[in-house]
């Protein structure tokens, strides 16, 4: 008897539960260096104090800053989720076909999972370290506008019937929405506020006890959207195999 061949859908699903629980472990591993290996640094830096939502922000050394040991790394891993939207975009755009589509979507539900964690961590980091709940500084501007396009997505899916109609327009919106990507991560440099630090340099930016945890829980969450993205992928492709499935069964039986 002939052995069925092992695609690499079935490899990576095999793996996906290793990697979700390697994500975990990765990520209480940074958790514990963070308040342990890296030292209290500064909050928002600035080369001299500055008002922010009507109180002085100077550099003060805050155990909140910790919150940047996560924060960073679920903004990373948002924008990389909407790079996949893109691809699969426009691999449907090209090929029309719907595991594309498919992919896509998911891509963006990730995404919008780590968008939702990063407004949330950077909610958190303003109110302890700035003072404030909000302020329109330029980076914080810039991906207030990519939440609303990954949320938008979904309204904009919602909203048209026809399955072709509806993956055409959510592959093109979804193209549009990864241009703020890289303009969220530019634009400290384009714009300076003295608010947002610029941490990928050519340096790095950040002392080797300060940069292994980082890293570390970057690593722990691209593991972890890995693993979401293959569960709910596989979820996807059997609950589009079983319409299909179903239609099939109408046209025989009509």
């Amino acid at each position: 008897m002939k052995e069925q061949r092992i695609g690499w859908g079935q490899r990576l699903d095999k793996i996906m539960t290793p990697m979700f629980i390697a994500g975990v472990l990765f990520c209480v591993v940074a958790f514990v260096l963070s308040f342990t290996l890296a030292p209290l640094v500064l909050g928002a830096q600035v080369d001299t104090p500055a008002l922010i939502g009507g109180q002085m922000v100077t550099n003060k050394l805050l155990l909140s800053q910790k919150i940047f040991y996560f924060h960073m790394p679920v903004a990373v891993v948002s924008m990389a989720s909407l790079l996949f939207t893109a691809v699969y975009g426009a691999l449907f755009l090209r090929s029309r076909k719907r595991k594309h589509d498919i992919r896509a979507k998911v891509a963006t539900e990730i995404a919008l999972v780590f968008v939702l964690m990063t407004m949330v961590s950077g909610e958190l980091w303003e109110r302890f370290e700035w003072g404030v709940w909000w302020t329109w500084e330029p980076r914080l501007t810039t991906y207030f506008i990519l939440m609303l396009l990954v949320i938008g997505y979904f309204i904009l899916r919602n909203a048209v019937g026809d399955p072709e109609r509806r993956a055409t327009y959510a592959a093109v919106f979804g193209i549009i929405a990864f241009i703020d990507v890289p303009i969220c991560f530019l634009i400290t440099r384009l714009v300076p506020s003295g608010v947002h630090p610029v941490v990928f340099r050519t340096d790095s930016g950040l002392a080797p006890n300060m940069l292994v945890p980082l890293l570390i829980a970057m690593l722990g969450f691209c593991c972890i959207a890995f693993a979401l993205y293959r569960y709910r992928l596989r979820t996807e492709l059997l609950l589009a195999r079983t319409e299909e499935i179903k239609e099939q069964l109408e046209l025989e039986g009509a």
